[in-house]
């Protein structure tokens, strides 16, 4: 098996004008993301996503990939992230370089599966598991005048038992927020909150003194993803939980989240982080550091089938079933077509689970028809 083709697909879609939302930076009204389809000599298809525009990823694939990757075998994936270090030297590590070995990996991965009959996660190795528990991504800032309780009471209705929601509009804002989301979750359930940077480090630490008392399972990126000073003053003046990684790409950068224990948990995205390869070596460096890994997934359907097969490989270590602490993906509550419409089945969150695919590659089949529906380049 061999490749012939690397298209590169953009898709994307549009909320409607007084329906943005966002987080505590600010509202957004589109959706987008890059599907990466590879084509080989046997006729199978593989699948990724580079989760950035792409406008930006086409060009990107042209100059550093495509000559590389049009002719080499699948089973070779691992060598395509070594090589982006190196060829181009000082882009590698780049977001949009990232981003476009995100899709290029992967879809070689679910090429690899494919051919040799596998999910993803029984290639990657570690603890296999046929479902992970989900948990709702929701509670966004709105431009609309919304009751702040009502996305809550779908997530209980829908059988969440964890959410992860958004502060980072002040204190006293965050306060009523997190309380809000506590009394309809429950005290059992998980809850999480992310303040998108957009705080200083004595504003994030103030916010964090302030909903201790809420049990909170983590607070994620307090501070801006390039500020690691300010993760570790935050780390210093806090009792609760960091996690951060959606904004950071390759193992090098992961490696300095790690390094120290400036985060508790590192969450890369399948589709930015240099793909399935990296992500199982960023895997790797956190548990030796007994740091958690929970993968960031606010991408496409093609984007969560990586985020999932990816989690359901990834050791327990240094956990014993003795302790409850499961496997957490992210499933966002929003509005997303990109998610719900260009598989043939869906993912189900309902009852807050998610079921791992078991068939081979991602496990999962590609509506062709509903992906051009929503192609931006047409």
């Amino acid at each position: 098996m061999h490749v012939t083709d690397i298209e590169v697909i953009p898709i994307s879609h549009r909320l409607p004008e007084g329906e943005g939302l966002g987080d505590a930076r600010g509202f957004g009204h589109d959706r987008a993301t890059t599907l990466i389809r590879v084509d080989t000599d046997t006729g199978d298809v593989g699948w990724g996503e580079a989760f950035a525009p792409g406008s930006v990823i086409a060009p990107v694939v042209d100059e550093f990939f495509r000559d590389d990757v049009v002719g080499m075998d699948p089973f070779d994936v691992r060598r395509l992230a070594e090589a982006s270090y190196t060829d181009p030297y000082h882009f590698g590590g780049s977001v949009f370089v990232q981003s476009a070995l995100s899709g290029i990996d992967v879809a070689l991965w679910d090429l690899v599966g494919k051919a040799t009959g596998k999910p993803v996660h029984r290639l990657l190795g570690g603890t296999p598991r046929e479902t992970l528990t989900a948990y709702a991504s929701t509670m966004y800032f709105t431009e609309a005048d919304r009751d702040i309780a009502e996305p809550i009471r779908d997530a209980v209705d829908e059988g969440f038992s964890a959410a992860k929601i958004k502060i980072g509009n002040g204190t006293d804002s965050d306060v009523e927020r997190v309380r809000t989301a506590r009394q309809l979750l429950g005290d059992d359930a998980r809850l999480m909150v992310d303040i998108n940077g957009n705080y200083r480090p004595r504003q994030a630490i103030r916010t964090a003194k302030a909903i201790e008392e809420f049990d909170i399972t983590w607070m994620e990126e307090p501070v801006p993803p390039e500020n690691l000073s300010g993760y570790r003053e935050v780390k210093r003046g806090v009792d609760v939980p960091l996690a951060a990684g959606e904004a950071h790409y390759g193992r090098f950068e992961f490696k300095r989240l790690v390094d120290d224990r400036t985060v508790d948990v590192v969450q890369p995205n399948l589709g930015r982080c240099g793909g399935l390869s990296e992500a199982s070596r960023i895997a790797d460096l956190a548990s030796t550091e007994n740091v958690a890994v929970r993968p960031h997934i606010w991408n496409s359907a093609v984007g969560l089938a990586a985020a999932v097969q990816f989690a359901a490989s990834v050791s327990d270590y240094p956990h014993t079933r003795h302790v409850p602490d499961p496997m957490m993906v992210e499933f966002d509550r929003s509005e997303n077509p990109l998610r719900d419409e260009i598989l043939r089945t869906p993912f189900d969150p309902t009852g807050g689970e998610v079921d791992v695919p078991q068939a081979p590659g991602l496990g999962v089949e590609i509506d062709e028809d509903a992906v051009e529906r929503y192609r931006a380049d047409r």
